[in-house]
């Protein structure tokens, strides 16, 4: 199957070609086509399997049509997401995939200037990417014109629920026709994605592909144990020992991920950390030089990693366990992309046993234990509670992750 099966037109199918994209993956075959129908939409598909590309292709092909009646100059698409990174991104493929048509886009979050975003709302455009936080911004200050739009998409619904995005969604609803075609991408159907979904979809096509509680066989995932105290060790031993460059590491939280930074740069290994703390400068500068390689290792929380796509990303480390096993499927599949290799190691302590646990069961598969020479645990250890800390700092409502 191409794309120009699909129903695209030839410039669309001329910017993919271009951008080397021939085939269509599973979850471009089964949007593409249900998103040109006009009708709203449902789909279960996580970071890796091409869900940008799957609405936003057949948004433009929608887009590029004359309108029936003609209307008014206002933004015809809205493209929510959770974090800037993320929109950043799709914005992007709007721009690469759209670059034979004569459609306009912008994106928009916080962190930067509001005035520039001002200006490009001011010029005109068809399509906007933002985060709600800025979104709501632009809707108090009255300088963006949302009444004339065809097509909402919620990318990545359930991190936005997440982050306590659920009460800014439900505002930013209030200001948009009740005609419209609304577009939901999730990673998981949890009873709140399922509530969201109830509310805001009309008799949605429902997808599902790549479920979020299968691993892929081309990475190789592996457990150290180690003591607590011992994790940045290990980490430092491993990262010289195998020569590891473009090592993506996760931690818990924002704090544990500037420490870990600054003890692996005085290790003498190059390391930034990225969290919704960071200015965006920080941020696009520690992502620009992790992706070009000149940076070794990038430390990440679960967040702010939504926005990082890196072909064949060799390297995924899990300093900390996440409370959600979910989430633990979401962080190696940023490894062994498109059948490429991937190593996916978890540094593991005694606190983490439970966190282990449910991940096996989750994934149904016991993985392979390996303990490192001169790191063996102490068998006398006893567990801290950790899982209350980490569900006490997911129970926030992140209200400014989008503005900051």
């Amino acid at each position: 199957m191409s794309f120009n099966s699909l129903g695209l037109s030839e410039p669309l199918v001329r910017a993919v070609n271009e951008l080397g994209y021939t085939t269509p993956t599973p979850i471009q075959r089964q949007a593409i086509p249900a998103v040109l129908g006009g009708g709203d939409l449902l789909a279960g598909a996580q970071t890796g399997t091409g869900k940008t590309a799957g609405f936003t292709l057949p948004i433009l092909e929608r887009l590029s049509r004359p309108r029936v009646p003609p209307s008014k100059a206002s933004v015809r698409a809205l493209i929510l997401t959770p974090t800037r990174e993320l929109a950043a991104q799709v914005e992007q493929s709007v721009r690469e995939y759209g670059k034979y048509l004569k459609l306009r886009s912008t994106v928009m979050f916080g962190g930067v200037s509001i005035n520039p975003q001002i200006d490009a709302l001011r010029r005109g455009v068809d399509i906007v990417v933002a985060t709600p936080g800025r979104l709501l911004d632009h809707i108090q200050q009255r300088t963006i014109d949302l009444g004339g739009l065809d097509i909402l998409v919620l990318d990545e619904a359930d991190r936005m629920l997440d982050m306590g995005f659920i009460h800014d969604i439900k505002r930013v609803l209030k200001h948009l026709p009740a005609r419209r075609q609304n577009l939901l991408f999730s990673a998981t159907f949890s009873d709140e994605i399922k509530a969201l979904a109830d509310s805001l979809l009309d008799s949605p096509a429902l997808i599902e592909v790549a479920r979020r509680n299968t691993t892929a066989e081309t990475v190789t995932q592996a457990i150290y144990p180690v003591d607590r105290d011992r994790k940045r060790e290990l980490l430092t031993h491993l990262i010289r020992q195998h020569n590891w460059f473009q090592v993506l590491v996760f931690t818990r939280t924002k704090h544990g991920a500037n420490r870990l930074a600054e003890q692996l740069t005085k290790d003498g290994i190059s390391a930034l950390a990225i969290h919704g703390n960071k200015s965006q400068s920080a941020r696009t500068r520690a992502l620009s030089e992790f992706k070009d390689g000149t940076l070794q290792v990038l430390v990440a929380t679960d967040i702010a990693a939504r926005g990082i796509d890196i072909d064949q990303l060799p390297h995924v480390v899990n300093f900390d366990l996440p409370n959600v096993p979910e989430d633990y499927v979401h962080r190696i599949g940023r490894t062994g992309r498109a059948g490429a290799a991937g190593e996916a190691v978890s540094l593991v302590c005694v606190d983490e046993h439970p966190l282990l646990a449910d991940i096996e069961r989750l994934i149904k598969r016991r993985l392979p234990r390996e303990v490192i020479a001169g790191f063996e645990p102490d068998p006398d250890a006893k567990p801290e509670p950790i899982q209350r800390r980490g569900q006490h700092a997911r129970s926030q409502p992140r209200r400014n992750a989008g503005r900051s």
